[in-house]
């Protein structure tokens, strides 16, 4: 058996609180894609970061491989998609628990070699009342190969009647996002790193930052926060690239996606329900 299979069904707990600066920086950076209303969906993902000393980290700036997640033998993490269920929002001033279970572990052959996918489960609770539920997916990957054949992503199809939001993200957009996480992934803030070590076309904006938008739509579209949010990345948003978050009725809820517009490609897709 592979030793990564033994951290199936380890389970941790870590506590944050929720200050009114760090409410306000969400806001602040999302600025005009944040949605109407009190509630912040999606700031859980600013709570509860891994904190390490320099000497625990690896190459990318994220934990060294084998302290807080298992060593797979891939070099490159991504986030790779998950589910959200809400029951109630955060907000300022409230003390929150995460409970994480490592739930699952795989390997999968892709057309760019071997792939890991590491699931999560957390649970964000405030005192003993559970606010949110989340599956979280990371994908591990190989560095890339001279001879690695160029990933060519499809084309979006059209969709007359979206209502759509512009975005056009930021170096500075990114860097404060990774500091309000205390995200260190070298892909969002160090250019050459990003594409002379890990191969991208720039500066990549966050799987979170992307789902966040998306989220946040459909809070203004549907009145409410949505119960369930699935969300899928689908190809690397890369930074100074105008993008647009688009939303159509789907049944049940809301179909969304986060179009880059030069190429047309889908970088992320969603439900709201």
């Amino acid at each position: 058996m592979n030793i990564a299979q033994d951290w199936i069904g380890r389970a941790w707990q870590s506590e944050d609180q929720i200050t009114a600066r760090r409410a306000a920086e969400f806001r602040a950076t999302l600025g005009p894609q944040h949605c109407a209303g009190e509630a912040s969906p999606c700031l859980q993902w600013c709570l509860c970061p891994d904190i390490l000393e320099p000497s625990q980290l690896g190459r990318d700036g994220h934990p060294r491989k084998g302290l807080v997640l298992p060593d797979l033998g891939l070099a490159r993490r991504m986030w790779a998609g998950g589910k959200i269920t809400s029951h109630q929002g955060l907000f300022a001033g409230e003390q929150i628990t995460r409970s994480t279970t490592l739930r699952d572990l795989r390997y999968k052959e892709g057309r760019s070699g071997r792939l890991g996918f590491v699931e999560l489960e957390h649970r964000y609770s405030c005192a003993d009342e559970l606010r949110i539920e989340e599956v979280q997916t990371i994908v591990y990957r190989e560095d890339p190969s001279d001879d690695e054949p160029p990933n060519v992503p499809a084309r979006a199809e059209d969709w007359p009647k979206a209502e759509s939001r512009a975005v056009l993200p930021t170096s500075t957009m990114l860097f404060r996002y990774s500091a309000m996480t205390f995200n260190g992934h070298r892909i969002h803030y160090d250019h050459p790193y990003a594409t002379g070590v890990e191969g991208y076309g720039g500066l990549v904006v966050h799987g979170p930052l992307q789902a966040t938008w998306m989220m946040h739509l459909a809070c203004d579209i549907m009145g409410r926060v949505p119960a369930q949010f699935s969300y899928r990345g689908l190809s690397p948003l890369i930074c100074d690239r105008p993008a647009m978050i688009e939303a159509r009725p789907a049944a049940g809820g809301l179909e969304l996606r986060l179009r880059e517009v030069e190429a047309n490609i889908v970088t992320m897709s969603a439900t709201a329900s």
